[in-house]
């Protein structure tokens, strides 16, 4: 008894200098602690934000927000964060925890990134895709603005007396938008073949902007079945493409069985990369030389 007594007494000793800690940290740097989903809404984040945000994000690159669950870790300091900047587009993740996050701080401010944002329902060609709308509105350079703007306006709410700053630092970064669009544009003009298959479904936003086709492959987030790898693979020959794009760390034993039949390979596109300008640019140039 007396042991498991000095084992509370020590945690709580610990827990209230990681306290104290904590809010002397908060003292010195000044800075907003900002929460986001995904990786990409954090370049965004601190692009407006500048030397003003620390900004901390939910699932990071290689995690998955179709099934994340909130860490004890995130819980804590969640509670010291004052925005928290969901995407808003009926992402797993934020359907099942946005209420939990709510709760935990009432007065935390949230933005929706997804305000202002005509959502694409989930659509893979001529397969059976997965139920309600494609959630991954990043995807597109000019869903991409929209989402800085409203960072802007809730970075504005918070800290009304540095607008000014948070307008300069939108505007570069929306430049540096509009450049890599043109460019985007530019890469793919003259693409003669504008289908692409890939597993998942991750980039219908990015196709609609640019003309192409998303051809997916997985059913539901489920392996395809027999039946629907068949038609995977007649039509991958039907629109000669001979690339399969997978997500990082993605491995499957159907993608095997297909690019064997088609005498094809797997390249990696990753909806979920920090770097989300560079990121697109990339994403382009592979899909172009597919």
């Amino acid at each position: 008894m007396k042991n498991y007594l000095l084992t509370i007494f020590l945690i709580l000793i610990i827990a209230f200098s990681l306290g104290c800690l904590n809010q002397g940290t908060e003292e010195v740097d000044n800075k907003i602690i900002v929460y986001a989903t995904v990786s990409p809404q954090k370049e965004m984040i601190e692009a407006v934000g500048g030397d003003r945000v620390n900004v901390k994000i939910i699932v990071p690159q290689g995690g998955d927000p179709h099934n994340a669950d909130l860490k004890p870790s995130q819980l804590m300091d969640l509670s010291q964060a004052k925005m928290y900047v969901m995407v808003g587009s009926g992402i797993e993740f934020e359907v099942k925890s946005m209420d939990k996050i709510r709760d935990l701080k009432k007065d935390m401010l949230v933005v929706d990134c997804s305000k202002g944002i005509t959502l694409l329902e989930n659509s893979d060609h001529d397969h059976e895709g997965e139920v309600g709308n494609d959630p991954h509105i990043w995807t597109s350079l000019k869903n991409g603005k929209i989402m800085v703007q409203n960072i802007y306006d809730g970075l504005v709410v918070i800290d009304p007396n540095n607008k000014a700053y948070y307008q300069e630092n939108m505007n570069n970064y929306l430049k540096k938008i509009d450049d890599a669009d043109r460019y985007i544009e530019n890469e793919l003009s003259d693409m003669e073949n504008r289908s692409f298959m890939i597993f998942h479904p991750s980039w219908g936003y990015f196709s609609r902007d640019y003309n192409l086709t998303q051809i997916a492959i997985e059913i539901e987030g489920k392996e395809p079945t027999l039946q629907s790898l068949s038609n995977s693979i007649e039509e991958a020959k039907a629109n000669n493409i001979k690339t399969i794009f997978i997500a990082p760390g993605f491995s499957s034993k159907a993608a095997e069985i297909l690019i064997n039949e088609i005498g094809g390979k797997t390249e990696v596109i990753d909806a979920l990369a920090p770097n989300y300008i560079e990121n697109l640019k990339i994403t382009a140039n592979k899909i172009k030389k597919q």
